[in-house]
């Protein structure tokens, strides 16, 4: 039996996240079986009671957090009780289907690095496997080797909280967010019923979704009438026309259910990748050749920019700190750099992209000299250093500045625009910073138009400044066809910026979803929307039953296998 513990100060750490947000709670458990996870919840849900509004009576607030690597304050507690899904962390399975795709059964808590280090290896976790699972992982380890795209900077991240906020990655451009490669999920709910949810079993009618629980329940959904942007996008819940029901709860930000197992479909990995890094004496170039490469790269995985802001404080670190002597030296003529990684069947078909690289710096003024090309594993292990350096040296800075100001942070957006809008938001980045007269380093997704634009405040006017200038970009971006997170999720930082997206009407369509599923507005508490709206939104009517609670324990009897 699970314990309920106290959250003392030894276990403070889980108050907080890499957003370097803190929160509070009076109480944490630390689940490792799904059967544990609905224990958990029913005792949270309530004593049975109602209240005048007809939520639960005693039902407690409850955070799900995984390793507490996102950004967005998501996984940071409003009160109530954290529970931390790090020890689910068992590998449960592993099935092919007929047209030879592999798909791995886990829990929340396996941790990215140690998936991809597993099936790079060729050890995937197996006890307790049954003999299907362990014939596919026969299959498995005589082909070549499958793999994970999905490639948040945070290796240490865990599937759950990957899942949750649909992250993506620098890999993105070609394989897109995570939604794609989740092929079923098992979800508990806050009184501690089951949905379990393959993709293809079952779609909307047009905006209304009907699930069935193992509970007997059904629960009919009325989805929020917004149209999504046609950009990358990770911010609010996704909803679109005969949409998909597992693609609801990717993205969620755990404000609709726990996720307790994951489905992943892997693929086969690439057998070539080349990286080249192209460098530009100025910004306007390197958009040129971006919007230029974009149609003519077939295969590039991921195109991925650094600008003037980026290369300084990289070559300041490098010059500063023992830890970053390894960076390679950037000439101070280059002001920006895109680098490009190119995923290819053989040398020959690397070679042809790299040549059409070469071809489309020409076009911009440039010249395929002022390449980094790495062919091997270590060049490209240099070339990784030099890239996930970047946010690391941010972060350095602002811890050191926090020693004068405590209470600023790094200000990073999440933001994204069609792409016929790429030089436009970068010129809206450009003149509103220089206006503002910010601190700055850009780097990130420039082939999804989706850059990390961050503000390095050196003081308390310059960080309320900055999240003022974000603001206004958030309604600019919405503008422009636009999303306000495209792939860090909402959680609590950004809800204001959800609102300027999508307005207070589908916030509060959004809330009502919530309280379909959530009734006592239980899981994620502040999360994609302020709580006052969610405490203003009615209480649905109750669900249809076909057993009630004997028919939940009944289905807990029967196990936790993705249906």
């Amino acid at each position: 039996m699970v314990q309920i513990r106290p959250l003392t100060e030894d276990l403070a750490e889980y108050v907080r996240d890499e957003s370097r947000t803190v929160g509070e709670a009076e109480s944490i458990s630390f689940p490792t079986t799904e059967a544990e996870v609905r224990d958990l919840l029913r005792k949270l849900h309530g004593d049975g009671t109602r209240h005048q509004d007809g939520t639960p009576g005693g039902a407690v607030p409850v955070t799900v957090q995984g390793a507490r690597t996102g950004l967005a304050a998501g996984a940071v507690p409003h009160g109530g009780h954290v529970m931390n899904l790090s020890r689910m962390d068992r590998y449960l399975g592993l099935r092919r289907s007929e047209d030879g795709t592999f798909y791995l059964r886990v829990q929340p808590g396996v941790v990215l690095a140690n998936l991809r280090k597993a099936l790079a290896n060729k050890a995937v976790p197996s006890a307790g496997w049954d003999e299907e699972s362990l014939s596919a992982l026969d299959a498995l380890y005589d082909g070549p080797e499958q793999f994970f795209p999905t490639d948040p900077t945070e290796t240490s991240a865990c599937l759950g909280g990957i899942v949750a906020c649909n992250a993506s990655g620098a890999r993105s451009y070609r394989y897109g967010p995570a939604r794609p490669h989740v092929s079923a999920l098992r979800v508990v709910l806050a009184d501690g019923d089951v949905l379990a949810l393959r993709r293809g079993e079952v779609h909307a009618q047009g905006r209304t979704l009907t699930l069935a629980t193992e509970g007997g329940r059904t629960l009919m959904l009325d989805l929020p009438s917004y149209q999504m942007p046609h950009t990358k996008n990770a911010s609010g819940y996704y909803v679109a026309d005969d949409m998909d029901a597992l693609d609801l709860f990717v993205g969620s930000d755990g404000t609709l259910g726990v996720i307790t197992e994951i489905e992943l479909a892997l693929m086969p990995a690439p057998a070539v990748v080349w990286g080249a890094s192209c460098f530009f004496e100025s910004e306007a170039a390197a958009l040129d050749f971006t919007v230029a490469a974009r149609p003519r790269l077939a295969q590039a995985a991921a195109i991925e920019y650094f600008d003037t802001g980026a290369l300084g404080i990289l070559r300041a670190q490098r010059s500063q700190g023992a830890g970053f002597a390894d960076l390679p030296d950037v000439p101070e003529r280059f002001a920006c750099c895109v680098y490009v990684e190119l995923d290819c069947d053989t040398d020959e078909q690397a070679l042809e992209q790299l040549c059409l690289i070469g071809d489309a710096m020409g076009e911009v003024g440039a010249s395929e000299d002022d390449t980094w090309v790495a062919r091997t594993d270590v060049d490209r292990e240099r070339q990784r250093l030099f890239r996930h350096a970047a946010p690391e040296c941010a972060n350095m800075i602002i811890d050191e500045r926090r020693r004068t100001y405590p209470k600023i942070t790094k200000l990073g957006s999440d933001m994204s625009v069609p792409d016929d809008r790429l030089h436009d938001v970068v010129a809206l980045y450009r003149r509103t910073l220089a206006g503002a007269g910010l601190e700055s380093a850009a780097w990130g997704h420039i082939g999804a138009n989706h850059l990390h634009v961050n503000v390095l405040p050196r003081n308390m006017e310059d960080f309320d400044a900055g999240k003022a200038l974000f603001a206004g970009w958030a309604a600019e971006v919405t503008r422009m066809g636009g999303a306000v997170s495209a792939e860090h999720g909402v959680g609590k930082i950004k809800r204001a910026f959800l609102e300027t997206m999508y307005g207070p009407a589908h916030i509060r369509e959004m809330a009502r979803l919530k309280r379909e599923l959530d009734p006592a507005g239980q899981l994620g508490r502040g999360n994609l929307f302020d709580e006052d709206v969610l405490d203003e939104t009615s209480v649905p009517k109750p669900p249809v039953s076909a057993g009630g609670s004997d028919m939940a324990d009944a289905a807990a009897k029967k196990g936790g296998d993705v249906a």
